[in-house]
């Protein structure tokens, strides 16, 4: 049985270890441009844009001569934005976007991401589909049908000019000093120059990638470093985005970070007011803490959960026809202005409020008090067969009982790493930190007999 391809988002790995080698890209690529291309016409573009990372040029080379195979027309980006991918694919009517990235992973680790035409994500179904063709042979085109490349040099500028045009108008940050850590990322040119542009004294950071050091002691996943530069410059606003721009977090005058739930918590409150957050509801992942629940409930809206990954959150935001959401990791999603998490966007959308109200970033960041939560991660080589223990359930089950309504244990497999992940929320910080250690053990030591 072939091993599965796409995962939690997209298809992830290893650099030059599969699935993330350049013989796979070359056949997904093949795979994604035979499902796209069905009427045998070459009028198909896909665009394709990468991050940082070394592999990324291994990558983005196989899955052009893959889509090329299949006579499919590629438009190379460049390292670029999450979200730029999103936005022009369908600015430029393509039939297919992919992002070469593994987002706040490693260097070693790389990750293929694919848009469809509307600039979402594919579906599970798409995604299956296009698998089967991987794993069941392709079909290349005839010799005269074979496809093209070419670079497209203003694709970035484009998603700058577009990143604009969702700060109010007629409003400048003029005054305000911002610090900018782009993680050595997609985003070391575009957030830098937008900040600028709309007015800003901008102080970036972790701007000079080197194919090696994307996200090391940096961005929103190590936010400290952004954090002593605000204090050390005297910054308004700190922003510190993932490898890939889709994400982010704040950091307040003080060097006090603010996560994703505050950021929502901020701008649930602000759209309901102003008449813009669609049935008062917010989507938010199960790892969202309960002050947020608290907070909406306090202000008359609605927190809609869904299980962790932002490709979820926005699959239920279309559902149910919201236009806010996202998770505590820091992924913001504005279908108004996205159709997926934009850390920059996000960024833009803070500091308006931060203009047009004239208040300070740690008093529009702390919406509410942190229900205490801590999070575990348990490597291990079978996350299923170390959950399936009878002795594990046992202990789950007993802890849950323990906490009863005071708190709550989430525990789920990553979809991008080999770990378990391991979520205690608990109002008494001794109950929480004694219920996640007793189940961590647990499930450590069922690891180590199941590897």
């Amino acid at each position: 049985m072939a091993k599965k391809l796409f995962g939690t988002d997209g298809v992830r790995g290893t650099a030059n270890t599969y699935p993330i080698t350049a013989e796979a890209a070359l056949k997904l690529g093949a795979a994604a441009g035979r499902y796209f291309r069905t009427d045998g016409q070459n009028g198909h573009r896909v665009v394709i844009g990468k991050d940082t990372r070394r592999s990324c040029y291994m990558l983005e080379n196989a899955l052009s001569a893959g889509l090329i195979s299949t006579g499919m027309n590629v438009l190379l980006l460049g390292p670029v934005p999450t979200p730029a991918v999103g936005y022009l694919t369908r600015s430029m009517r393509a039939d297919l976007g992919i992002m070469i990235s593994a987002s706040h992973n490693p260097h070693h680790d790389n990750g293929i991401k694919f848009f469809g035409p509307d600039g979402f994500k594919l579906s599970d179904q798409a995604e299956a589909a296009i698998e089967a063709l991987f794993h069941n042979g392709l079909k290349p085109a005839a010799p005269e049908n074979i496809g093209r490349a070419r670079r497209l040099d203003d694709g970035l500028g484009r998603y700058i000019e577009y990143a604009k045009t969702t700060f109010p108008r007629r409003k400048t940050l003029s005054g305000l000093k911002v610090v900018v850590d782009c993680a050595h990322g997609a985003a070391y040119k575009a957030a830098p120059e937008v900040l600028w542009e709309l007015g800003a004294e901008v102080v970036p950071m972790a701007v000079k990638p080197d194919g090696f050091n994307i996200n090391r002691d940096c961005g929103s996943t190590h936010p400290q470093a952004a954090a002593a530069l605000v204090r050390e410059t005297g910054a308004d606003l700190g922003i510190a985005l993932d490898g890939d721009a889709d994400r982010l977090i704040l950091i307040d005058e003080q060097g006090t970070v603010a996560d994703g739930d505050q950021i929502m918590a901020l701008f649930a409150h602000r759209w309901a007011q102003a008449g813009r957050l669609q049935d008062g509801t917010l989507v938010a992942t199960v790892m969202s803490n309960l002050g947020l629940e608290h907070f909406l409930t306090g202000h008359g809206l609605r927190l809609e959960r869904t299980r962790v990954g932002d490709r979820h959150v926005v699959e239920r935001m279309r559902a149910g026809g919201w236009n806010l959401g996202g998770e505590q990791s820091g992924h913001i999603v504005m279908t108004d202005h996205a159709t997926t998490g934009d850390g920059l966007i996000a960024a833009l959308q803070f500091l308006a409020a931060m203009v047009e109200t004239g208040q300070t970033a740690s008093s529009l960041a702390r919406n509410f008090a942190p229900v205490p939560q801590r999070l575990e991660n348990i490597r291990c080589a079978s996350a299923s067969a170390s959950l399936a223990r009878p002795e594990v359930q046992a202990v789950i089950d007993e802890q849950t009982a323990r906490l009863g309504a005071r708190g709550r244990i989430l525990i789920r497999p990553s979809g991008t790493e080999p770990l378990i992940r391991v979520m205690v929320e608990a109002e008494d910080q001794a109950l929480l930190d004694d219920v996640l250690g007793t189940v961590a053990v647990t499930i450590r030591e069922a690891a180590l007999t199941t590897a």
